[in-house]
């Protein structure tokens, strides 16, 4: 039997997604393609006169739309297509002309919300009454209060100008660690040499054999090391123009200017905080049950990752994966299960890994079509079990939002976007481990959970402690050094791990690697999601009265409101620490049966 990587050719049309409900053929795209073309230069028309009445706004939202629905289909269809072979030079140069199109229809579109700001408050009163504005009123209230940190028009003008210089970090950031930096080469526990890389290291450090892992780190962070004074100005002058943007549009801090579009109080971002450090008891017996269970006399930061339970005998078919997905997710009704079972069946899934293809998973939707799946699926790995229930969450919150909403109001936001799919996983745990008297089974999928909860809820907040700690030296007009990016880390390091864990000294440099600290505050999201996504799936494992109906109409929201009073009308209130908590006594009740079957 080949080993060899397929061509698309070589697999059956079922395994692949059907794309004909974007476009039945090329020339459908081409012809759409050219519509968008030859019809935006008319939203010129409208510049310098979209505040002229509510009737005059309405036509130019209306009038826009028409462009952003086409818009969106356009570049989806070209964009999974490139996902599935991104060496088919037609994709390519597909995708090339929807990105240069759509750069030009934005500068076109660049004068509407400027526009829109302009209005005085009185007259924007009367406009949004206007029946003819019924449909743009959420839309508009998103826009409108963001017109205290607009600026004067030539003040945006140097900012836009600007904009591009000020984001020079990331890229120096991603070509320093991407390119330039060489990590060698690691004999691994075959003998041979294997290359180390920004993707290989977490590879290495799943791996059974301790002095491997060892190994692997101390060569990865060996590079850091020299490069750290690099690194450490890159992500000074990072927290340097967060500070400025959030100065220059008049908001308290940067981390106010980054919560402000979500309508999410620093108190929540601080509480978060608050709550996990109290309860970091479980994480340290959690760090002791790894040490024992390895059989390490110490415990380091590479011994975190390998899964203490052995990688499960199984195999796992598509079909089989499928069921056993659909099955978890019963819980949630006919329309839900139906309609994702339709999906899985009617081809919204590209399966198997081809050669050109992206590599990883992901869902992908435009309005009125398919929300499609993206899977690299192999039936010995059972953690890609986890991964289609995952993907199907996304998709089925697309679904129901463009099912629900206008297209303006249906696309929810960051903050909301990890709850679906994570529920999905929580669901799939609990199914699972009903489902499994085998010990060995039974503690995979529980040493799973914990180490997901461990990743996105304690690690996770730790990066966004550290986030605002620096941006706070900043704020006070304290100098961001490498000792001070070291120095605060290692504190933070000390306080999240346990005292019999041994923090080598590279440690302190993982603050330098971590690509979300150039998009800073938003890692805080991760672990709000995961507690969110906790909270709803208990509700509605507990067959609490009217659970699974307010968690639909979370997935019916989308974007309609903003993100914290979407999760309180589902049941869930992230201004209180009620989330947090019961996600972290979840980690400690499974840390109590991973020990009774470990120990």
């Amino acid at each position: 039997m080949s080993l060899s990587i397929p061509t698309r050719s070589e697999i059956n049309e079922s395994d692949k997604w059907d794309l004909m409900h974007l476009f039945a053929e090329v020339s459908k795209w081409q012809k759409d393609f050219a519509w968008l073309k030859r019809t935006y230069p008319k939203l010129q028309e409208w510049k310098g006169k979209a505040g002229e009445s509510s009737q005059t706004l309405a036509t130019v939202l209306e009038f826009e739309k028409s462009l952003e629905l086409k818009m969106e289909r356009v570049y989806h269809y070209a964009s999974l297509q490139l996902a599935e072979d991104s060496t088919n030079n037609e994709y390519l140069t597909r995708i090339g002309q929807v990105q240069n199109l759509l750069t030009k229809i934005g500068e076109t579109a660049a004068f509407v919300v400027p526009e829109i700001l302009a209005i005085d408050d009185e007259t924007f009163e009367k406009f949004i009454t206007d029946p003819a504005l019924a449909d743009w009123r959420v839309k508009l209230h998103k826009i409108r209060r963001m017109k205290r940190h607009v600026l004067s028009v030539p003040e945006e003008r140097i900012l836009a100008l600007g904009s591009v210089a000020l984001s020079g970090y990331d890229d120096t950031f991603s070509q320093l660690t991407d390119v330039d930096m060489k990590f060698g080469v690691v004999i691994d526990e075959t003998g041979r040499e294997k290359p180390l890389t920004q993707s290989s290291f977490s590879s290495f450090l799943v791996k059974r054999d301790h002095e491997l892992r060892k190994r692997a780190f101390h060569q990865f962070y060996a590079e850091f090391q020299d490069h750290q004074y690099t690194l450490a100005a890159s992500l000074a002058y990072s927290v340097k123009a967060d500070v400025f943007h959030a100065c220059a549009r008049h908001y308290p801090s940067a981390l106010e200017a980054a919560l402000f579009p979500d309508d999410v109080p620093v108190a929540v971002y601080d509480g978060l905080i608050r709550s996990v450090r109290a309860n970091l008891k479980p994480l340290s017996r959690y760090f002791d049950l790894r040490r024992h269970a390895l059989g390490l006399r110490e415990l380091h930061h590479y011994d975190t990752y390998v899964p203490l339970v052995p990688e499960i005998e199984t195999r796992t078919r598509f079909d089989q994966a499928v069921e056993t997905v659909l099955a978890a997710l019963g819980s949630l009704g006919k329309e839900y299960v139906d309609i994702l079972q339709q999906g899985f069946r009617g081809r919204w899934i590209d399966r198997y890994e081809t050669k050109g293809k992206r590599s990883g998973a992901f869902s992908s939707g435009s309005y009125g079509a398919p929300p499609y799946i993206l899977m690299n699926y192999k039936e010995d790995v059972f953690a890609d079990v986890y991964t289609l229930a995952h993907e199907a969450g996304h998709s089925m919150h697309s679904w129901f939002a463009q099912k629900s909403q206008l297209f303006q109001d249906y696309e929810y936001p960051i903050f909301l976007a990890e709850v679906a799919s994570t529920f999905n996983e929580e669901l799939l745990t609990h199914h699972l481990l009903e489902k499994t008297s085998d010990p060995k089974m039974r503690a995979y999928i529980i040493n799973r959970q914990i180490d997901d909860l461990r990743g996105t809820l304690f690690r996770q907040t730790m990066f966004a402690e550290f986030e605002k700690v620096i941006h706070a030296i900043e704020e006070t007009g304290d100098a961001l050094t490498l000792d001070v990016f070291r120095s605060e880390y290692h504190k933070l390091l000390e306080t999240y791990f346990a005292e019999n864990f041994v923090l080598d000294a590279e440690l302190d440099l993982e603050c330098l690697r971590i690509p979300h600290f150039y998009h800073a505050f938003y890692v805080y999201k991760y672990a709000t999601g995961i507690s969110a996504a906790v909270a709803l799936s208990q509700r509605v494992l507990s067959g609490e009265p009217g659970a699974v109906e307010a968690y639909l109409n979370f997935l019916r929201s989308g974007g309609s409101k903003f993100p914290l009073e979407t999760l309180r009308a589902a049941g869930v209130d992230m201004t209180t620490p009620a989330p947090i908590e019961s996600t972290l006594r979840l980690f400690e009740r499974r840390l109590d049966e991973l020990e009774a079957l470990l120990v």
